[in-house]
């Protein structure tokens, strides 16, 4: 098979085989940790010889462009998995390690897999796959091999990744190798990674935010710290253990991890920086990052799938402004249009669109959904050619006086009651600023009389009190803003990718109002699908 000449050291090439990321770093810094995990550890020479055994079978049986599944555990084996089959020319599908076999079958039917690379604990997740599905697993895959990109150009399509799909089936966000690129050089240019850094692995690869992180480290040798375990204060002693440098996670992680004694007491000597994407982080979750953890530096980002990362404050900026998502990313533009596509003045809400090397090619199979979402770009001067498509992102914002960038909210999560526009970010704010609770999701229900009603479903802290937190609302909250209901539990839903799930929490909302009456109750068949019931407060108005 062709292979591409591999980039001068140093210099990343957004023109080839994204896969030359781990074959340059495993060529210049060959004996630097990879990838530790359960208390062992791989080199990038071996993590790049088991990509390259991992390429070659992938070649034998797929041509470049097919499609190949990958369905294992995070860790060395996934990570070598998804960089062999880039290595081979093929295009790379990451299955979430929670989905069940409804969810698998829909992504390998969508993206008409001809292989699926996985090992024998998951086969028990998987479903029946087509006759012409190829089931590999990477236990008898030999563990050494050349790896040996092949030659593939930027725009040739590297992977498709499934959004959560907490709205309904997911949709297949396509990138391409180009996309790679440019993505892990200007992460790695603005939270300036290096080859020192250890960057901890909490979110699944499926997620771009969690795969993120193996690019980072694949783009510059640093280490990649994998902890599987879901349990807050296990994350803790990992971090501390490993000597985790980058700490990245999504709110409902950072809320519970808050919520561990050990972080909030004990510094953690070599955490350097906190970063957090996939939602909004409450301004008092902020302050208490910044309290319990100083030495280190936050940085609050703002993306999405369609276009890998946009936003970042600086570190500097946090403290003055933490309900801020900042500027454009190093080669992007971020553009807040009206609904006439016109630029908004500093203040005024509009929508956010990205441009820039980080967009994606479209949705996988779904011409329509590409056409809506990637459009031209409006303010191209007059006679310039229709080349450039930009994402229209559906998330609603404003310029602070400083040209920096305040999210307000989905366009379709904005909660209209009583003749007002609401965001859920708004008031989960003020009752995380309570004091009173763990976690807390807005979700609405309609209302004649309001045309929606805010629900509030909440994780009270240890010493939380529903009656407080309802005055507390009260007090701080107007009338239009305040939750008709809390809802009070023991956990909140979330997506496969581990934000929190206002779908899953609204189908919720109504169940508990009738257990509340009739008893206790009843668990859904998973935790991202369900929560169980610790009582409805309906008193409130």
């Amino acid at each position: 098979m062709p292979t591409a000449p591999p980039p001068p050291q140093g210099v990343l090439t957004w023109s080839s085989n994204a896969a030359e990321m781990v074959a340059s770093t495993a060529g210049s810094m060959g004996e630097a940790t990879a990838v530790i995990e359960g208390g062992s550890s791989i080199t990038y020479a071996a993590l790049a010889a088991r990509a390259g055994a991992l390429a070659r079978v992938v070649s034998d049986i797929a041509a470049p462009g097919e499609r190949v599944a990958i369905f294992l555990r995070r860790g060395a084996d996934a990570v070598a998995a998804y960089f062999g089959v880039l290595a081979a020319g093929a295009v790379a599908v990451i299955v979430n390690e929670s989905l069940r076999p409804r969810q698998i079958e829909h992504i390998t039917r969508h993206a008409t897999v001809s292989m699926v690379l996985t090992s024998a604990d998951m086969h028990p997740w998987l479903p029946r796959l087509s006759g012409h599905v190829r089931l590999l697993d990477v236990a008898d895959i030999p563990s050494c091999g050349d790896l040996e990109p092949v030659f593939r150009v930027g725009a040739d399509v590297a992977q498709i990744v499934y959004t959560s799909g907490s709205t309904g089936m997911p949709k297949g966000v396509t990138t391409s190798h180009a996309n790679l690129w440019a993505g892990m050089t200007s992460v790695v240019r603005y939270l300036k990674i290096s080859s020192a850094d250890r960057i901890a692995s909490l979110l699944p690869l499926s997620f771009d935010y969690g795969l993120n992180q193996v690019l980072c480290c694949a783009g510059t040798g640093a280490a990649l710290v994998v902890e599987r375990s879901a349990v807050p204060p296990r994350i803790v002693a990992t971090l501390a253990r490993e000597e985790v440098t980058v700490l990245p996670a999504v709110p409902p992680l950072w809320l519970q991890l808050l919520g561990v004694a050990r972080f909030q007491n004990t510094l953690l000597p070599h955490l350097r920086l906190m970063t957090n994407t996939g939602g909004h982080l409450p301004t008092e979750a902020v302050r208490k990052l910044r309290a319990h953890q100083p030495q280190a530096d936050l940085v609050l980002m703002y993306g999405l799938t369609e276009a890998f990362r946009s936003t970042y404050l600086r570190p500097a900026a946090v403290d003055a402004k933490p309900a801020s998502i900042g500027r454009a990313i190093p080669g992007a533009e971020i553009l807040v249009l009206d609904d006439a596509l016109r630029p908004c003045r500093p203040g005024q809400v509009g929508q956010i669109v990205h441009r820039g090397p980080t967009v994606a090619l479209g949705y996988w199979n779904d011409p329509d959904a590409t056409a809506e979402r990637f459009r031209p770009n409006p303010l191209r001067p007059t006679g310039a050619p229709d080349a450039e498509r930009v994402v229209f992102s559906g998330d609603m914002a404003y310029r602070d006086e400083d040209g920096e960038l305040v999210f307000v909210g989905r366009e379709d999560t904005m909660i209209k009651t009583l003749g007002y526009r609401v965001s859920p970010d708004e008031v989960t704010d003020v009752i995380y600023a309570s004091g009173e609770v763990l976690e807390a999701l807005i979700v609405s229900e309609p209302d004649e009389e309001r045309g929606s009603r805010i629900v509030a479903h909440v994780v009270l802290a240890d010493q939380g009190d529903a009656e407080r937190l309802a005055s507390f609302c009260a007090r701080e909250l107007p009338r239009y803003m305040q939750p008709s209901r809390i809802e009070l539990r023991s956990e909140l839903p979330r997506t496969a990718s581990g934000k929190h799930d206002p779908t899953a929490a609204a189908t919720l909302a109504g169940a508990a109002t009738s257990a509340a009456l009739r008893g206790p109750a009843l668990n859904g068949e998973d935790s991202a699908a369900a929560a169980p019931d610790r009582g409805v407060r309906d008193d409130l108005r």
